[in-house]
């Protein structure tokens, strides 16, 4: 219940107190007397609108250039085009020789898998049984004379291989070699070394059976002598 103001007003039963900063309220009798007030409140109400409606359309001074995103869009596309000329672009050798090509990918240097190659009497030999040792994949080339230099260099205790893909492991071509064949390619497919006409590749394993370093091409001793010692360490 409301209470009465200094002159003994206050609001009707059952309605709450009204706030006091709207100080008296009279209700007039007839409703015509509000109406000088009623229009004064859509006035208002009418310029509030316009002005909600003008600050939302964007000025000519806000409105962006049409032609401003096109620009940007073609100076990022002549950036990522000029990148690509200076990646791909050919570029001449400066030493005027051929270009470096490397004929093998990196292989993995880590354990070698379990792998059971086939010995001259079609007999499975597991290959980590030969360790530490020096296999030679001799598919693409024979290269009796760096089989021969290999073997010759090798200390006591490091078993020098020498594997082939064909049905069939053949002789040794050197003294102390010992012939094995993988028909099902699975070292060099292990490796991801594909075979190159006149290229024997070599592979130094530990006793551990880590492969500790992968010669492409076998060429001077002077190239894997020192890991070739190391092997028997």
């Amino acid at each position: 219940m409301g209470m009465p103001d200094a002159e003994g007003h206050g609001p009707p039963d059952g309605l709450p107190d009204l706030p006091p900063e709207w100080g008296r309220v009279v209700v007039p009798d007839d409703a015509s007397a509000l109406a000088e007030e009623a229009r004064q409140v859509r006035r208002e109400l009418r310029v509030a609108r316009r002005q909600a409606t003008s600050r939302q359309r964007p000025g000519p001074a806000g409105r962006a250039a049409p032609g401003l995103p096109v620009l940007v869009l073609l100076v990022a596309l002549l950036i990522t085009l000029t990148g690509l000329a200076a990646v791909t672009w050919p570029r001449s050798s400066r030493s005027g020789g051929a270009p470096t090509v490397l004929p093998y990918p990196t292989a993995p240097i880590g354990p070698l898998p379990a792998l059971d190659l086939v010995g001259p009497d079609d007999a499975p030999v597991p290959l980590r049984s030969l360790l530490p040792a020096m296999i030679i994949l001799v598919d693409a080339c024979v290269c009796a004379e760096e089989v021969g230099t290999a073997a010759a260099t090798a200390p006591p205790g490091v078993t020098v291989v020498t594997v082939t893909e064909s049905r069939s492991a053949g002789s040794a071509t050197a003294p102390g070699v010992r012939p094995l064949a993988d028909p099902a390619g699975g070292l060099r497919s292990y490796l991801h070394l594909s075979a190159h006409p006149g290229t024997a590749a070599a592979l130094l394993v530990d006793r551990r059976g880590t492969l500790v370093r992968v010669v492409p091409d076998l060429g001077p001793v002077t190239d894997y002598r020192d890991d070739l010692v190391r092997l028997a360490g």
